[in-house]
């Protein structure tokens, strides 16, 4: 029953996700897109914490990749913005 219901979950979100990405206009991507940043900063905060822990081999093989993709996904979003912004700052000369 805990797996139905988790499966149940798992799709609403991944369907109200849809939903709103679809309703963003594209002038609120970039702010958007820095949340997002920031959220995944906190992921790599929780990651770090979690690969430090020492307690299993498991435990600490999960943590580092979550903070390698964490971190990847924090450089990467930020270049992304940082490109988006460039558009529209006004060309010299």
């Amino acid at each position: 029953m805990e797996a139905v219901f988790l499966t149940f979950i798992l799709m609403l979100s991944i369907f109200v996700g849809f939903e709103l990405i679809n309703k963003v206009p594209a002038t609120l991507h970039t702010p958007l897109m820095s949340g997002a940043n920031a959220i995944s900063g906190i992921t790599v905060v929780g990651a770090i914490s979690l690969a430090g822990t020492g307690q299993h081999d498991l435990a600490n093989w999960l943590g580092a990749a979550a903070v390698a993709l964490a971190s990847i996904n924090v450089v990467g979003g930020y270049l992304v913005t940082d490109r988006m912004l460039a558009m529209f700052k006004k060309k010299e000369g």
